[in-house]
């Protein structure tokens, strides 16, 4: 293994997973009682707490550019955050925000992004409870901090898959990613490429009652990535069907332009769902009723077995590996 770091190892993939393996057996403390914690990697960590599951989870934000198609980097870091929370089956509660500023940075971009958090906020009924500020001597303009805390009736763990569960995504893939490396690389399209930048409790909420038994945000290293994850930790294979998985023609042309799989892209606006087979199409019916899963389609199954195989629209199979990286850097 290498002795710096590189950015690949920030990308979410295989990289990242053995640099916490390695960093992280200092650490002896890794859980509360009873609950989730560093080693499960799950969004969340749980904390049982008299009775109730606290959903806990903390990221950092570092986009490039800051204000990118369909978002900037206040909007995405309340809704990552309550995204990480969703997935857990945990209704966000509380956030904190921490800004790291580069000196030299204009306030009035401050203000704008200040105001994207807010406005998430508020249509979530999420308050933002706490916060820091730091400057720093640095050619950076602004990284972010949030930590969310949520409460879970039932918890939701990604390694939660059954043999027989169909694999549902809320609409179609690639479009963070690709939309932010267009914006970079200067491609435009005739129909704008946008960021899929949304918060999803709402869009989760509304299928918990049903027999749901994994959900992932398919952020860093995509659909391959989270997918792979959720095979891994449960045991199972998940056979894809390719002609099922909803992308974007925009999508398509940039991924092939920039030479870049679109199923290894980051999403901000998509989950992964693990449900009973008899529960499916309910959930799938449920999803297209919210403007954020109009387009969620079926795309596999879970069987015995390990791996995620891909069933080609030509009929063949391949592995649907795990990304080493996320090919796009700072896009989360």
């Amino acid at each position: 293994m290498e002795d710096v770091i590189k950015s690949v190892h920030g990308g979410g993939g295989e990289a990242m997973e053995k640099l916490l393996s390695r960093v992280l057996s200092a650490v002896e403390l890794r859980k509360v009682k009873d609950g989730v914690g560093l080693d499960e990697f799950e969004d969340s960590a749980v904390i049982p707490l008299e009775g109730k599951n606290l959903v806990f989870t903390t990221d950092s934000y570092t986009v490039k550019p800051l204000f990118f198609p369909g978002g900037d980097i206040g909007k995405l870091s309340i809704a990552g955050t309550i995204n990480d929370l969703a997935v857990m089956g945990a209704k966000p509660v509380a956030i904190s925000t921490a800004f790291i500023i580069g000196e030299g940075f204009e306030i009035e971009k401050i203000e704008r992004i200040v105001k994207s958090i807010n406005r998430i906020s508020k249509e979530n009924s999420l308050p933002v409870v706490t916060g820091d500020t730091k400057v720093i001597d640095s050619d950076i303009d602004m990284l972010i901090n949030t930590t969310g805390i949520g409460i879970a009736d039932r918890v939701i763990r990604n390694s939660g898959l059954r043999e027989g569960d169909r694999i549902i995504v809320s609409g179609t893939v690639g479009d963070h990613g690709m939309a932010i490396m267009s914006k970079r690389k200067g491609i435009e399209f005739d129909t704008p490429l946008e960021s899929d930048c949304a918060a999803l409790w709402k869009l989760v909420e509304e299928i918990l009652d049903l027999d749901v038994h994994a959900m992932k945000d398919p952020t860093r290293g995509g659909i391959a990535n989270s997918l792979n994850e959720m095979a891994d930790k449960s045991g199972k294979r998940i056979i894809l069907h390719e002609d099922r998985i909803p992308i974007r023609e925009e999508v398509k042309s940039a991924s092939e332009m920039l030479g870049i799989d679109p199923f290894t892209v980051a999403n901000e606006g998509k989950v992964l769902i693990g449900v009973a087979k008899e529960d499916a199409e309910k959930a799938l019916q449920i999803l297209r009723k919210n403007p954020l899963g109009k387009q969620a389609e079926i795309i596999g199954s879970v069987e015995k077995g390990k791996g995620v195989i891909m069933e080609t629209v030509i009929g063949g199979k391949r592995h649907l590996e795990k990304p080493s990286g996320d090919p796009v850097p700072r896009v989360c």
